[in-house]
Parts: structure tokens; C-alpha cells; sequence
């Protein structure tokens, strides 16, 4: 397959569309992270208001990863993912125009939607590749696709100081345009998203796309597993619950809106029961039996999106607040400290691959998940030593960084790891189930933002809109970075003893498939 990669035909070509496709949205969805200090200062922010958009940044990715998914399962991901690029550019025009808090929440809020475009690739990957190489074009396509955030971390101070001869606000003597630079991502997206429908398709010559018979809420195959679904439902409603809170606590939602907008998550997680039962009811009511050869198990399902609470949504956490981290605690500009931060999501372009490489030749797709998830447990723990003064000089940086990246390697891998399993657990559903997993990513991500935004006022007892001093930024930065590493080496615990080896999880090819049906070219 390596030595084929390059030939830009057949599924190649394929992979190399939409791995460029899901780029484009990381470019977006990531676009506020390297001008948001420059964006506090231009609309008089406060520390707290800016992170309460970090994580309105992630908020509605939840349930648009569950619902794209469904459409996914329906409609194709050809149809899917060029509707989403298309639409990236309304919010991404609606953040670069607003001038003031409320208008920054409600773009955000919006644009986070853009962020549930990687699961539409997930399936359109699945459908082209064999079990026996999924892991390592999974991981093409999410690592590759995953650099759009350190491409924006790279690019975007130097994109809005470029276009500064329009207008800007100056910050530390230099004029950034940071309107023009985020609604010029937006405006790439949709120009994409044209030429994506023109140029894929959803399976190849001759492959029927498998879709389940109902997409109202996931299948399942026991009674055990629907209630297991349930349970693992009730997450989704509470962290955007916990999303509603953390607006109220700004003020950017009074006490209508505050009680409108849990009415809302109620709503959601009523819908959301309710199409769970429709899709299952014929389980329920006893008129259907699953034969042991059609039959999954949930729980393969639920621990895939504990491990993607601690990979990928962690990883979100901290891209989100990684460039600001290394300006505050080694005190460099605003352009320096974003290409230190870009580093840790540089390390997608091989760690993701290596991930779902390491998942296809080492024989144990279990063991290889729960190694990488360890793995990435002890680099968090490490992290939380890098504090003003701990790392001193240009040593003591280049250290940090390199801790960083190898940290990196491991929370990537483990992404790589955990989607080289998602497509082999049940293919009709793959959309579904690559939905649920990618949402519980964001609710990792909403969660740990939320604790972030949370442990400044929590160490220092003060005002909630007070900035905090520097040693409190210091100390919540090291508390932050050990919450991440010890959810990191519970959910290794689990995937060792809990998780097992999907079936046919080195096969040549999909279950009930014909050889013919997978072209190599």
C-alpha cells in the first residue's frame, strides 16, 4: 500500500481528496486559536469570556457528529461532506463581522458544527479500503487531515498580518487583519466543497453502499446493548447542559435563555432517545432475533468512545490552549509561541498513520490501543512539569518541546488506533458508529475546557471575570495537564481487560464481500 500511495488513482486518489477535505475543516474549526489573544484584546475580552468560546468552539460538534452521521448512513459521504465544506463559510463570515461577545458565541457556536466533518471520512475511507489495511488509511486520513490545525497555527498570524494592508488591530506593534484571515478559511472550504462533489464517489466500480434500514438513531442487537446505549447517551445532554451553564455563568445567557437553552438539551436528548427506540423497536417488542453471525457488541462501541474522550478530545483541549500556554509561560510573541503549539498537531502527519500502521502489523488491534493510550497517560502527567521557570533558556525550551511532541505522538496514535477498529465493529453502521465515537471526542473536549476555564477561579478564589495572576495560570496549566494524563491511564486500564479483537480484524476482505469488489487501483 505504501508504495502505491502516490499514484493519485483508483482509491488513492480517493483518500487523497478527502484526507485534503478534512483538512480544510480543521483549518476552520481552528482558525480563532492563534489570533484569540489578538481577538481579547481588539473586542476587550476577558480571560474568561475567551475561553468560554474555546469551548463554544466544540459544543455543537456533540450532537452534529451523531446527526451527520446519520445522514452519512443515508445519504453517502460524497453528498455529506461537500454540503458541510460548502457551509463552513457562513459562520466562518459571521465570526470575521461580529463586534461583540455575543455575536463571537453565536459564530462559534455555529462553526463548531464544521467540526463534525471527520467522521463523514471515516466511512468513505472504510468503503474503499480492505479490514487488513484500514488502520494505516484511517490513519492517512485523519493524521494528514488532522495538520489543519497546526496549518492554522503556522499560518494564520502571518495570513492576518499579510493582509493587514487592509485594516487590522495593532497588538504589540504589529497590525493583524484577523477578520480578513478567518473568513478567508471559510471562503477555501466552500470553493472545496464544489470541487470534492464533482471529483468522488462514494464507493468503487461494482460495491454496493451498504445502508441500514433505519438511521433514526444506532442498531443494535440485544437488549443488554440497548441499554447500554441509553446510558451512553445521557453524556451527550449533559455536557451540553454543562455548556448552558458555563454561558450563563458569562452572561451571555440571562435566566429565559439560560432555562430556554436546557429545554433545548432536554429536547435533543428526548429526540435522540426517541429515534433510538424507533430504529430498535422491533427488538424491543420481540419480533426480532439477531443471528449470533449478525450480532455486535456495544460495549466494543462504548469503550472506543472512552478512548476517544482521552485521545482525540484532549488533543482538542489542547490545541485550543496550547499556543497561549507557551506564550504565558516562556513569555514569547504571539507568531513564536504558535508555531511551538503547532507542533503538537505537526506530529499528526506520521503519528496518526503510525498509529493505524502499528494497529494492522502487530497483530493485536486491543493491545496496540490500550499500549498508545498508557502511552499518552504518562506523557500528559510529564507535560504538567513544564512551568515558568521549571524550563529556562532556549534548552529549556527546545525540551519542552520535545516533550510535547512526544506526548503528541502517542495521543495521535492512539486516534489512529481507535479508528482502526471503529469500521470493523459493524460496517452498516459505520456512519453511526464513527459519529458516536467522533462526539464523544468533543465531549472530552468540552469537558476538559470546561475544567480549564474552571481551575483559575478555583485556585485563586476569585471574581469570575477577573483575570487570574500568572502564578494561578501556571498552577492551573500543571493541574490541567494531570487530569489529562490520569483519564489517560484509566481508559488504558480498560482497553487492556475490557475491549476486545473485532472479528475479521486482519481480513483481505469487508465480511460478506467478494475479492472483486476492492480494486487496488
Amino acid at each position: 500500500m505504501l508504495g502505491e500511495l502516490w499514484s493519485l488513482q483508483g482509491r488513492y486518489k480517493t483518500l487523497h481528496l478527502t484526507w485534503f477535505a478534512f483538512f480544510l475543516t480543521f483549518v476552520v474549526w481552528f482558525n480563532l486559536a492563534p489570533l484569540a489573544t489578538t481577538v481579547k484584546a481588539d473586542l476587550g475580552l476577558t480571560v474568561p469570556q475567551i475561553r468560554t468560546l474555546a469551548i463554544c468552539n466544540v459544543a455543537l460538534t456533540v450532537p452534529a457528529r451523531i446527526l451527520i452521521g446519520m445522514l452519512l448512513d443515508k445519504f453517502g459521504p460524497r453528498i455529506t461532506y461537500s454540503t458541510l465544506l460548502v457551509y463552513a463559510a457562513i459562520p466562518c463570515l459571521m465570526f470575521a463581522l461580529a463586534q461583540d461577545f455575543s455575536q463571537l458565541v453565536i459564530a462559534r457556536l455555529l462553526l463548531s458544527i464544521v467540526g463534525a466533518g471527520f467522521v463523514i471520512g471515516i466511512r468513505m475511507v472504510a468503503e474503499w479500503f480492505p479490514p487488513k489495511e484500514i488502520g494505516l488509511a484511517e490513519g492517512i486520513y485523519g493524521g494528514w487531515g488532522n495538520f489543519g490545525s497546526a496549518f492554522s497555527a503556522l499560518t494564520l498570524v502571518m495570513v492576518a498580518g499579510w493582509l493587514s494592508f487592509s485594516g487590522g488591530f495593532e497588538v504589540d506593534g504589529v497590525v493583524l487583519n484577523w477578520r480578513g484571515a478567518i473568513a478567508l478559511t471559510g471562503i477555501i472550504s466552500a470553493v472545496y466543497g464544489v470541487l470534492y462533489f464533482f471529483n468522488v464517489k462514494d464507493t468503487p466500480p461494482g460495491k454496493t453502499y451498504q445502508r441500514p434500514e433505519k438511521t433514526a438513531g444506532l442498531e443494535v442487537t440485544s437488549m443488554r446493548d440497548f441499554w447500554g446505549l441509553i446510558g451512553m447517551n445521557v453524556p451527550f445532554a449533559a455536557i451540553l447542559a454543562v455548556l448552558a451553564w458555563r454561558l450563563q455563568k458569562v452572561k451571555f445567557l440571562t435566566g429565559p435563555g439560560y432555562t430556554i437553552a436546557l429545554l433545548l438539551v432536554l429536547a435533543f436528548f428526548v429526540f435522540q432517545t426517541w429515534g433510538i427506540i424507533r430504529t430498535n423497536q422491533d427488538l424491543l417488542s420481540g419480533r426480532k432475533t439477531y443471528p449470533k453471525e449478525d450480532r455486535y457488541e456495544f460495549k466494543q462501541v462504548a469503550i472506543l468512545e472512552l478512548t476517544y474522550i482521552v485521545n482525540f478530545g484532549s488533543e482538542l483541549a489542547v490545541v485550543s490552549m496550547l499556543p497561549t500556554f507557551f506564550e504565558t509561560t516562556f513569555e514569547l510573541p504571539k507568531a513564536t509561541a504558535g508555531i511551538l503549539a503547532s507542533a503538537f498537531a505537526f506530529v499528526n502527519l506520521v503519528a496518526r498513520p503510525g498509529g493505524g500502521l502499528l494497529s494492522d502489523k502487530l497483530g493485536s488491534r486491543k493491545s496496540t490501543m490500550g499500549f498508545l493510550t498508557v502511552g499518552l497517560g504518562i506523557g500528559y502527567l510529564v507535560m504538567s512539569m513544564i512551568k515558568p521557570g521549571a524550563f529556562t533558556g532556549t534548552a529549556g525550551i527546545a525540551l519542552a518541546l520535545v516533550i510535547t511532541m512526544a506526548c503528541s505522538f502517542f495521543v495521535q496514535a492512539g486516534e489512529g488506533s481507535t479508528f482502526a477498529i471503529v469500521p470493523l465493529v459493524k460496517r452498516r453502521v459505520t456512519g453511526q458508529i464513527a459519529g458516536m465515537v467522533g462526539a464523544y471526542g468533543n465531549v472530552g473536549a468540552v469537558a476538559y475546557l470546561t475544567i480549564y476555564s474552571l481551575l483559575p477561579l478555583w485556585m485563586s478564589g476569585g471574581a469570575a471575570d477577573a483575570d487570574p495572576t500568572p502564578a494561578v495560570i501556571a498552577a492551573s496549566n500543571s493541574a490541567f495537564f494531570q487530569v489529562l494524563g490520569i483519564a489517560g491511564l484509566i481508559v488504558g486500564f480498560l482497553c487492556y481487560f475490557v475491549l476486545k479483537e473485532p472479528k475479521g480484524s486482519f481480513a483481505e476482505q469487508h465480511e460478506g464481500e467478494a475479492p472483486a469488489t476492492v480494486p487496488l487501483a
